[in-house]
């Protein structure tokens, strides 16, 4: 009865500070952000620069093969700058790329080099072949380079290549879930952020202005435990992670999210990321002096929104850290048939962190409390 009393007293408090409305507008940002900013797909589509070095008949072959991929039937002839220089262009736009067929040899090299863009040069050799030379830029990986190479070498024909193609079987590994639109996968970014960052941030507000007022200090000559008020304050920190969830979730997603998964996995991150708060604030005395330390966290937790965006870069030594674990987390809860067992397991993990670092916390606040 202890804890819930000092649970409500800290709720109406809190209800009553300015922090408690900047976590609630962040989140009402956030969903601002996503339905009238960021767009329901991405246009994901790639730019193609091509300088046609080739007899007119095959010129015209090439066109009324790329005619038939473009969307309207109709290509667009238009200027195109680059190194300062206008040039004539050809657009054909497919439903992957953005396709120029550029005027002359000039002109590719003016966007080669100039916009830093691949380009190809079409040609015939001496030998009355046809030759496509790629033009890179040097940061392309090898992967891609020998995905060129390949897509060449069918194109020119080659039995066992295209046989071996033909033959790979491709199986997904979820077959009953639906891949996310980019709006809804900006949803776990933004939920972590706002569960873990957040959480941090906000609570360290809490604990040194209460180190301001004496209220902290005061705890050492009161019958009350120090370990109630700390989960006090963690508990104002996960109703209000809970709710600005639910503000940026259920209008983008409605309920298509597993909300009990949902809810367990905001306590035990939350009450990880307001534990690790916690610990932190208790060797400064004011939010100034834990600025350096807490600065490096929030850098160090944001690092992995560079591997959830760029799959490909995903080290092991970046999974360790707790927000990687947040990401898929909250991703796998707002998907169709997302994996529960990772959640479920994940959200085991963060309360045994959890607790460990609130006894740690606890036992600091202790010792820390007349000082």
């Amino acid at each position: 009865m202890k804890l819930w009393y000092s649970f409500i007293k800290e709720m109406k408090l809190s209800s009553k500070n300015w922090y408690f409305y900047i976590e609630l507008g962040m989140a009402v940002v956030l969903l601002l952000i996503l339905v009238f900013v960021v767009p329901e797909n991405f246009d994901s589509k790639g730019e193609e620069y091509i300088y046609l070095d080739l007899p007119q008949t095959v010129r015209d072959r090439i066109r009324d093969d790329l005619l038939e991929e473009d969307l309207d039937g109709r290509s667009q002839l238009m200027d195109v700058e680059a190194n300062d220089r206008v040039y004539l262009a050809e657009l054909f736009e497919t439903e992957e790329s953005e396709i120029y067929l550029l005027d002359s040899k000039e002109a590719l090299d003016a966007f080669s080099n100039s916009e830093r863009v691949p380009t190809v040069h079409i040609r015939v050799n001496e030998d009355n072949q046809i030759v496509q030379t790629y033009y890179l830029q040097g940061y392309e990986t090898q992967k891609l380079r020998n995905l060129l190479l390949v897509f060449q070498n069918r194109k020119a024909g080659l039995d066992v290549i295209e046989d071996y193609s033909d033959n790979i079987v491709v199986r997904s590994l979820y077959q009953d879930t639906e891949p996310l639109s980019d709006r809804e996968n900006i949803i776990p970014v933004f939920l972590t952020f706002n569960g873990s960052l957040m959480s941090l941030f906000i609570i360290a507000a809490y604990i040194f202005l209460d180190k301001d007022e004496g209220i902290i200090k005061a705890y050492a000559v009161t019958a009350s435990s120090v370990w109630h008020y700390l989960l006090s304050k963690i508990g104002v920190i996960i109703v209000t992670s809970i709710v600005t969830t639910l503000i940026v979730t259920v209008p983008i997603m409605g309920m298509q999210p597993n909300f009990p998964a949902m809810l367990l996995f905001l306590v035990t991150s939350g009450f990880f990321a307001a534990s690790l708060g916690l610990f932190l604030t208790s060797f400064y005395k004011d939010i100034s002096q834990a600025f350096g330390a807490m600065y490096i966290v929030i850098v160090v937790m944001i690092m992995p929104n560079i591997s959830y965006f760029t799959p490909s870069w995903d080290p092991d030594w970046i999974k360790i850290i707790p927000s990687y674990v947040m990401l898929q987390s909250f991703k796998e809860i707002i998907s169709v048939n997302g994996n529960m067992s990772y959640v479920m397991l994940a959200s085991l993990g963060f309360a045994v962190l959890g607790m460990d670092i609130f006894i740690l916390a606890n036992h600091r606040f202790k010792k820390t409390l007349t000082l």
